[in-house]
């Protein structure tokens, strides 16, 4: 392997862990306050939403809310993931709910 080519992915490893480790390792000692915690907390579902949207809502790139077949799969699915909170009858509700949106348009 060329040299270059080694110090350009180690280069690239260290960039990439680097920005990862040195939070965790700088907070890990110390106790975060309550309401900084509960903040972290809506992240993921916050990242989530920022994914979903544009793929539920633009579909080809242009807002369609009707006949939209990603939106009619969606809210079938957001209603069973807030009432019972599981993933697996989340998913599962989509796919069927896709799959019957799909064959009947």
């Amino acid at each position: 392997m060329d040299k270059q080519i080694l110090i350009i992915i180690l280069g690239s490893a260290i960039v990439t862990y680097l920005p990862r480790m040195l939070p965790l390792v700088a907070l890990s000692r110390t106790e975060l306050p309550k309401p900084f915690l509960r903040w972290l907390s809506y992240i993921p579902a916050a990242v989530l939403a920022a994914l979903l949207a544009p793929e539920i809502l633009m579909p080809n790139d242009k807002l369609v809310f009707t006949g939209n077949p990603y939106l009619i799969a969606a809210i079938p699915s957001v209603i069973i993931a807030l009432i019972t909170r599981s993933m697996g009858l989340t998913i599962l509700i989509g796919m069927v709910t896709m799959v019957l949106v799909q064959r009947l348009m």
